[in-house]
């Protein structure tokens, strides 16, 4: 049963950016946040999904500083760390969601494994990059230990999805990321997940390797 279609990798993805930038708003935006947009956008399926994503002044700039400069990458989950571009990373990105420490901690003060894994970033928050593409609590938990003095990420991918605290907590993030001192990038609403925030990852670490769509 033969069927015509593209069978080139690098003329589908053209083909698919092509129609990204006509079918989103793009020209506001910077030409790192245009990427990162466009990848979410690919990653989903959703062009409508560019009109809700935020990007604090800062935040490009700043993963870029991070990506380049080989810092760490902590991811929420195992599905966010698997989905980011091996290729254009030198250091592992890390994810503590399955270890021993924190299932214990979790069981211990009855709370979900993505917040308890958080206790366990603390010593590697400085200047790194929080992706955050599945737990709401992960995103409350790290907002609540930087309003009480945690050392500060470089920058927030704050992207969970589903019905209960997946909307709030981005909201969180956006409104308090000022007072807070941290950069972001979010997807307000209910979408989100862990392709479209490893996508917003590796649009940045594309930029690192200037490799722009």
């Amino acid at each position: 049963m033969p069927f015509t279609y593209e069978k080139n990798p690098q003329a589908i993805e053209q083909a698919s950016f092509r129609q990204i930038r006509a079918l989103c708003p793009l020209d506001h935006l910077s030409r790192e946040q245009q990427q990162v947009t466009m990848r979410v956008v690919h990653s989903l399926g959703l062009p409508y999904l560019a009109e809700q994503l935020r990007f604090s002044e800062l935040a490009c700039a700043q993963g870029i500083q991070v990506l380049s400069n080989n810092g760490h990458i902590i991811c929420d989950t195992e599905m966010v760390k698997q989905g980011i571009t091996k290729r254009m990373i030198n250091i592992p990105p890390l994810c503590f969601l399955n270890d021993p420490a924190t299932i214990a901690m979790a069981r211990q003060h009855d709370q979900t494994r993505s917040m308890a894994a958080v206790e366990q970033w603390r010593d590697l928050l400085a200047g790194s990059v929080v992706i955050i593409g599945n737990a709401p609590t992960a995103l409350f938990r790290l907002l609540e230990i930087i309003s009480e003095g945690a050392d500060k990420p470089a920058l927030i991918i704050g992207m969970p999805v589903g019905f209960v605290g997946a909307v709030e907590s981005k909201q969180a993030l956006w409104d308090h990321h000022q007072s807070l001192g941290i950069e972001c990038i979010t997807l307000l609403g209910r979408e989100g997940g862990s392709a479209v925030s490893a996508a917003s990852c590796n649009a940045l670490l594309r930029c690192c390797h200037s490799e722009y769509y």
